[in-house]
């Protein structure tokens, strides 16, 4: 699994490497900086990051009728009110990685902040699968994820900003492109190959297309942490299976697919859930 993080604007703030063509693009030393940014694209100082500009968030609230309103002598108080349609906003911008933290940025970190994983990282299953500095680091814990999110100062998305984040701008759709799976394999990366999707198992990091808001590998390559639990229905899960185990309720949320899922499992309102730990 792999952590994609974020930076809400003007409050706090996953990963990829900085291009040529990036070059001209803001560069931002902290969250605070982020106020009266404008710029759709931005480049995090602290890993050479860059991110892209989530828009707000709106919903449609439809029109409603209120009733008339009478006294108790059917004299009208009030007429019958028609409140027309409005968009609210539900959800503030923000700014997210427009790529998976790679496994170079993930060796970085392990450098350069001290940070030693509870359980030793085995380099040798995670070369396996992601060979080099470009391919997105695996076989990381929300432990680990959160510890290089607070390192490099931002923080795990919620299921409900990577949500949306991963619609791209889409509504209603099943996945970061739209419905058609015809064209899967141009966006994502999972079961099989075809298409731009030349890979067995795990590719490295935006090789193929972006959805709408400029954010690679939303769907498929591996699984990404979030912030939320999956508490309730993972109790149920683990006193079922471990009656007597010390666990129960501890799971959080991940979102995404992965190479080795079927292209059902990349949909973007699919949820998984795995131990903090693991």
């Amino acid at each position: 699994m792999v952590q994609r993080l974020l930076a809400v604007l003007l409050m706090v703030a996953l990963v990829g490497s900085v291009r040529a063509e990036d070059a001209k693009e803001v560069v931002v030393a902290s969250a605070k900086e982020l106020k009266g940014i404008k710029a759709t694209t931005i480049i995090w100082k602290k890993d050479g990051a860059k991110m892209v500009r989530i828009p707000e968030e709106f919903e449609v609230v439809p029109s409603q009728t209120e009733p008339a309103v009478y006294d108790e002598f059917g004299d009208l108080i009030k007429a019958e009110t028609v409140i027309p349609e409005k968009m609210v906003k539900v959800g503030d911008a923000f700014f997210m990685d427009a790529f998976e933290v790679t496994v170079g940025l993930f060796k970085k970190f392990l450098k350069s902040s001290g940070y030693k994983p509870a359980e030793p990282i085995d380099w040798n299953k995670v070369y396996k699968y992601s060979p080099t500095d470009k391919y997105p680091m695996i076989l990381v814990s929300r432990h680990d994820a959160t510890a290089y999110a607070k390192w490099v100062g931002k923080r795990l998305p919620t299921e409900k900003e990577w949500e949306y984040a991963a619609r791209g701008g889409l509504v209603g759709k099943e996945f970061p492109w739209g419905d058609s799976e015809a064209v899967a394999r141009d966006y994502a990366n999972y079961d099989g190959i075809g298409g731009r999707d030349k890979w067995q198992s795990i590719a490295p990091v935006g090789s193929l297309k972006p959805n709408g808001y400029g954010l690679y590998d939303m769907s498929g390559n591996v699984w990404e942490w979030c912030q939320d639990w999956y508490a309730k229905e993972f109790y149920i899960y683990s006193r079922r299976t471990n009656p007597t185990g010390p666990l129960g309720g501890e799971a959080r949320i991940l979102r995404g697919g992965s190479w080795y899922d079927s292209s059902q499992l990349c949909r973007v309102s699919y949820r998984n859930m795995n131990r903090p730990d693991e």
